[in-house]
């Protein structure tokens, strides 16, 4: 005893005091690590790429020189890109936030409400409790949306350190092999065969993810883009371009860009807005049951309803970034579970006896 403490219970507080502490640490560091996650990200995007480019060089130090020409090869993509589609998506903007001041008068009168329901022949008494039911819960839906606006503009405001992430990437790609085999040397010697199975496993399933992500996006944007511009639906390309970005966020990323479409599409005055609800749930179908498997294939493997509660949980704590992070983190988690649980079946004498 010391102090009056068993040697237990010594070793329990200074535990806890340890996992207080590395939490703490955490928390101090949350702003770097979401950096190197979105490093990450972006390194598992152009590995492929820089790994083509690399297999096709002769010359010493050619993973450097790979990477300079991914990264020429894309810089000249973005500023083709930005050439062709800056000016019409500049005009789109301007004119959305021209009209935003009078859309929200309408909506606090109530004469935006009126006029897209009336398109429906609604008669005016389920109109007037529509109005009604709206205006009651407004206060709340205003100050949500104020909340949100201050935190997107806040979080905005800090967003310059974004240039960092294609720098940490070239650092990751360049010296992948160093973070592997520092991994292994601090790693107990009669654990590093587990640690390297995992870090295999998280490098096959998260870099699938990824790339999965990234084309799941891709063809979201030419979908929705050349879908609504032949529908002649207002802010197409911008319409186009939030689909793309909401496509990172599983289940939930896809409905809002949906209903965001379909409400545009009313206060804007478009003719068919249900034509354009239908469009978003057809294309849902075909994501999900066609494109996600072809491009997926056995990929993260999580329950649907884990990845919901993931999905909200890392909203609650992180906003728009913890969304986007959740299901990588849960499913790295549950990776390093398996195999550890793996790993211990095998090196029980019980468990081969059995099997």
């Amino acid at each position: 005893m010391l102090l009056g403490a068993d040697l237990r219970t010594l070793r329990v507080v200074w535990t806890i005091l340890l996992v207080a502490g590395a939490l703490a640490l955490l928390y101090g560091l949350r702003h770097l690590l979401v950096l190197i996650a979105f490093s990450v990200f972006v390194a598992y995007v152009l590995h492929p790429l820089v790994w083509q480019i690399e297999h096709r060089l002769p010359t010493r130090h050619r993973r450097v020189l790979a990477l300079l020409l991914t990264y020429t090869l894309i810089v000249g993509t973005i500023v083709s890109l930005a050439m062709t589609l800056g000016p019409h998506l500049a005009d789109e903007v301007r004119g959305l936030g021209q009209r935003v001041p009078k859309m929200s008068e309408d909506l606090r009168t109530g004469a935006l409400l009126h006029g897209v329901l009336a398109r429906f022949g609604l008669a005016e008494s389920t109109i007037n409790s529509i109005d009604a039911a709206v205006r009651a819960h407004a206060g709340e839906w205003a100050a949500g949306a104020q909340r949100f606006a201050v935190s997107t503009f806040a979080w905005l405001a800090g967003a310059w350190t974004i240039v960092l992430v294609p720098i940490f990437a070239f650092f990751l790609l360049a010296n992948g092999e160093l973070v592997t085999t520092a991994a292994g040397f601090f790693s107990e010697r009669r654990h590093r065969q587990l640690w390297r199975r995992v870090a295999w496993d998280l490098h096959a399933a998260l870099g699938q993810y990824v790339r999965a992500l990234m084309l799941l996006s891709l063809a979201t944007f030419v979908v929705w883009a050349a879908v609504l511009a032949i529908a002649h639906v207002p802010y197409a390309l911008v319409l186009a371009i939030i689909a793309a970005l909401l496509e990172f966020v599983p289940l939930v990323g896809p409905l809002v860009a949906g209903a965001i479409a379909v409400v545009v599409s009313m206060v804007t005055g478009y003719g068919h807005p249900f034509l354009i609800a239908g469009f978003a749930l057809v294309w849902r179908l075909v994501q999900d049951y066609v494109t996600s498997p072809l491009v997926m294939g056995r990929g993260i493997e999580l329950p649907p309803g884990l990845v919901i509660f993931a999905i909200l949980a890392g909203g609650e704590l992180a906003g728009p970034v913890g969304m986007f992070l959740a299901v990588p983190v849960v499913a790295a988690a549950r990776i390093i579970w398996r195999d550890s649980q793996e790993e211990a079946q095998a090196a029980d004498p019980a468990v081969r006896r059995v099997h």
